[in-house]
């Protein structure tokens, strides 16, 4: 069972049963191909604590964005205190006193704590009272009872401090209802006892708080109660008392997938790639090794370090300790430049922001990575182009109507085949791939992975972050679990299940009960 630090009872408050400030009913969204949230209904009284929990695609965000007035629901009733509103906005959904606290805080780094809190008000005639912002946001921090430096630049603050400041910013709109979105993944866990108080705090004080967080071992810390969404619906809400981790991430997953559908190893002897003992950023102290024709996969809540260990491999991030090593060749310092010539690719996590050139065409993208193969002289030889690009989208199967065609106007499928296709032009052996079926259908999905099937099989070396956990099971031949910048665990895909790897993942503790 959860050790039970903080309930109701404890506050020396009793929660009114009937004081529901927030009530939802029958919300749903869809987008095209999925439906994100299914006829939710959703109760949070005044004064409590609720945790909402569920894993990637379970509604979450969808639910949040349209409490805050990001998205519109296609149907539903949202009522504050017992009357129907519209969130058609943020602007409005603060007016009618829900505030949220977004994961990447939304701060203007170059502006001081003060500015940030009062932004958009205390002004008249286009005049700044900076008596009135002083005013409020002392206000707000007094609520909070936190100290930070108000004249302070956002960007010289450490993460608690930005964290406290975005707090306080939602504060100071006076919420009945405040949401707080993965608050301590950014946080040393030294900071993050200070966050719960503070909630604590808050929630003495009347404020409902819906807390989002993928850390396990905060929830009854902190919450009265936790709901649980799956696939877009209510699995169910409980006390805090009344459950356990374990129940929790059963909630979360639902049918463990069948032991059949684990692939079979295709790993060989050979290493294509040592990672040891590698640190830098939230990354400490990291090892493993990558086979000849072996799939890895990497697994761990948001804040993990999966992005940051595959962008510290590539040289986008700093390593300030231990090696990557690829044939006879270790480098403390790589550079992106360096491992493309060695055989190594990376697939960014934003294939739009990060991964493609929106405004050039299939055939460029694909050749961006092996320029100098089809240039002479500095200047690009559109038949070389051509011919590299053609035999990329004849190999992967891309759809499109021809090589000239810009490739924003592909499917998000097929924009991911393209970044493949670049780093297969410029003959990556070792493909490391960053969340890349985010934002596909279940049949991109499908031949993406058969894809990497193939390339594993001919002796290419993946790793892999993938959307969803289940999809560790289709393609993976190994896996590690990663938990704040840690690797707690190593797993071949026949050792694993589902809630094993989520349990690590969201406690990092091995349950001996969880077995395949």
């Amino acid at each position: 069972m959860f050790s039970i630090e903080y309930d109701a009872g404890e506050s020396g408050r009793m929660i009114d049963s009937s004081a529901y400030v927030l009530r939802v009913r029958g919300l749903r969204k869809t987008y095209p191909g999925t439906i994100a949230l299914k006829g939710l209904d959703f109760d949070l009284q005044a004064g409590e604590v609720r945790a909402l929990l569920g894993k990637n695609g379970a509604g979450k965000s969808t639910f949040v964005e349209i409490l805050s007035g990001t998205i519109r629901p296609d149907a539903g009733d949202v009522q504050i205190d017992g009357r129907s509103v519209t969130l058609g906005s943020p602007t409005q959904a603060r007016d009618e006193g829900i505030s949220t606290v977004h994961q990447d805080l939304s701060l203007f780094p170059e502006l001081s704590a003060r500015e940030n809190i009062t932004i958009g008000r205390c002004s008249r005639y286009g005049v700044i009272s900076f008596r009135q912002q002083k005013l409020e946001a002392d206000a707000a921090l007094e609520q909070m009872g936190s100290m930070i430096d108000l004249n302070a630049r956002v960007a010289s603050l450490s993460a608690r401090d930005q964290q406290l400041t975005a707090i306080a910013k939602a504060l100071s709109y006076r919420p009945r209802v405040l949401i707080l979105d993965e608050p301590t993944s950014a946080l040393p866990s030294e900071e993050v006892g200070q966050l719960i108080a503070l909630v604590r705090r808050l929630a003495d004080r009347g404020v409902a708080v819906i807390y989002v967080s993928h850390r396990l071992d905060e929830i009854p810390r902190v919450a009265h109660s936790v709901t649980v969404l799956r696939d877009g619906s209510l699995v169910d809400t409980l006390d805090i008392r009344q459950t356990t981790q374990s129940n929790i991430v059963e909630m979360m997953l639902g049918t463990e997938l069948a032991q059949s559908e684990k692939p079979l190893s295709r790993a060989k002897d050979g290493s294509s790639m040592s990672v040891s003992q590698i640190s830098g950023g939230k990354l400490h102290d990291i090892s493993f090794q990558l086979h000849e024709g072996e799939i890895l996969g990497l697994w761990g809540a948001p804040g993990s370090g999966r992005t940051e260990l595959l962008r510290a491999i590539y040289g986008l991030d700093p390593i300030t300790g231990g090696a990557v090593t690829f044939g006879e060749s270790a480098f403390l310092h790589v550079n992106p430049g360096e491992l493309i010539r060695r055989g190594v690719g990376f697939s960014p996590d934003d294939r739009k922001r990060d991964g493609l050139v929106l405004s050039l065409s299939v055939a460029e993208n694909i050749s961006l990575a092996c320029l100098r193969e089809v240039s002479r002289g500095g200047v690009i030889q559109s038949r070389e182009l051509e011919q590299v690009a053609k035999k990329q989208v004849e190999q992967l199967a891309i759809k499109i109507s021809s090589l000239a065609a810009p490739v924003r106007s592909l499917s998000g499928g097929n924009q991911q085949k393209v970044v493949v296709g670049k780093l297969l032009a410029a003959h990556a052996r070792v493909l490391l791939l960053d969340e890349p079926t985010k934002g596909i259908d279940v049949e991109a999905k499908s031949g993406l992975y058969a894809l990497l099937r193939a390339l594993a099989e001919r002796g290419a070396s993946v790793i892999i972050a993938p959307t969803e956990l289940e999809e560790l099971f289709l393609v993976c031949d190994r896996i590690l679990v990663l938990r704040q910048g840690r690797m707690i665990c190593e797993m071949t895909i026949h050792d694993a299940n589902p809630q094993k790897i989520m349990h690590l993942a969201l406690t990092g503790e091995n349950d001996e009960s969880i077995v395949n």
